[in-house]
C-alpha cells in the first residue's frame, strides 16, 4: 500500500496493493493496523454505500463538530470526480479544494480528516461508491455548501445541462455563508 500526502494538510491518497491473475484481483480495502502504521489512526464506525448514475453531483456535505466525520472513500464500480474542501479556520489551505478521479480501474482511496466538506460527481454510466466514517450520521449537525459556488471554482467535469442535483443540494449556501466550526490543528 502506498500513501501520498497532498498539499492540503490531512488529505491522503491511498493506493492499495492489488494482486491480479487470470481469475481477477484481490486487495484489502481496509486493515486497521496497516492504516494506523501510515498515520490514519481513526476508528471507523459507519460504512455507507451509494449508487448513482451519470451526471449526479452529490455534495458538498459535512457535519458540524463534535459530530464531524473523517472519511475514507472509494469507488467499487464506475468512476467519479471526488472533491474535498478545507473548512478548518486557520488552515493554510482554508477554502481550497482538492479533486481526484476515483474509479474501479485505479482502485484509489481518498482519505479526508474531520473539517472537510465532501462531494462527488459521477463520470461513468453509473457508480457504486463506498465510504467509511468515524462518526455516526447526525441530522441536526448536517450542513453543506453549494457545489457550484464560483468562489470555490470546482470543475465537476459534468456539462451544466447534464448535472443532476437534488433539491436539497441545489439550495445550499455559499462557502462564505455556510456555518463552519472547525479549527486547524497542526
Amino acid at each position: 500500500m502506498e500513501v501520498t500526502k497532498l498539499d492540503i494538510p490531512g488529505l491522503l491518497i491511498i493506493k492499495p496493493s492489488v494482486f491480479t491473475d487470470q481469475r481477477g484481483f484481490f486487495y484489502e480495502t481496509y486493515n486497521i493496523k496497516r492504516y494506523k502504521d501510515h498515520g490514519i489512526d481513526v476508528d471507523f464506525i459507519q460504512d455507507n454505500l451509494s449508487r448513482s448514475s451519470y451526471g449526479v453531483i452529490r455534495g458538498l456535505h459535512y457535519q458540524l463538530a463534535p459530530y464531524s466525520q473523517a472519511k475514507l472513500v472509494q469507488v467499487l464500480r464506475g468512476k467519479v470526480l471526488d472533491v474535498a474542501v478545507d473548512l478548518r479556520k486557520k488552515s493554510p489551505t482554508y477554502g481550497q479544494h482538492y479533486a481526484i478521479e476515483l474509479s474501479e480501474e485505479n482502485k484509489l482511496q481518498f482519505y479526508m480528516p474531520e473539517g472537510f466538506a465532501h462531494g462527488f460527481a459521477v463520470l461513468s454510466d453509473d457508480v457504486l461508491f463506498s465510504y467509511k466514517c468515524n462518526n455516526l450520521y447526525n441530522k441536526a449537525a448536517e450542513r453543506g455548501i453549494s457545489y457550484n459556488d464560483p468562489n470555490l471554482g470546482v470543475d465537476w467535469k459534468i456539462p451544466v445541462e447534464n448535472a443532476i442535483v437534488s433539491h436539497k443540494d441545489s439550495i445550499l449556501p455559499s462557502f462564505k455563508e455556510a456555518e463552519k466550526n472547525f479549527l486547524f490543528v497542526e
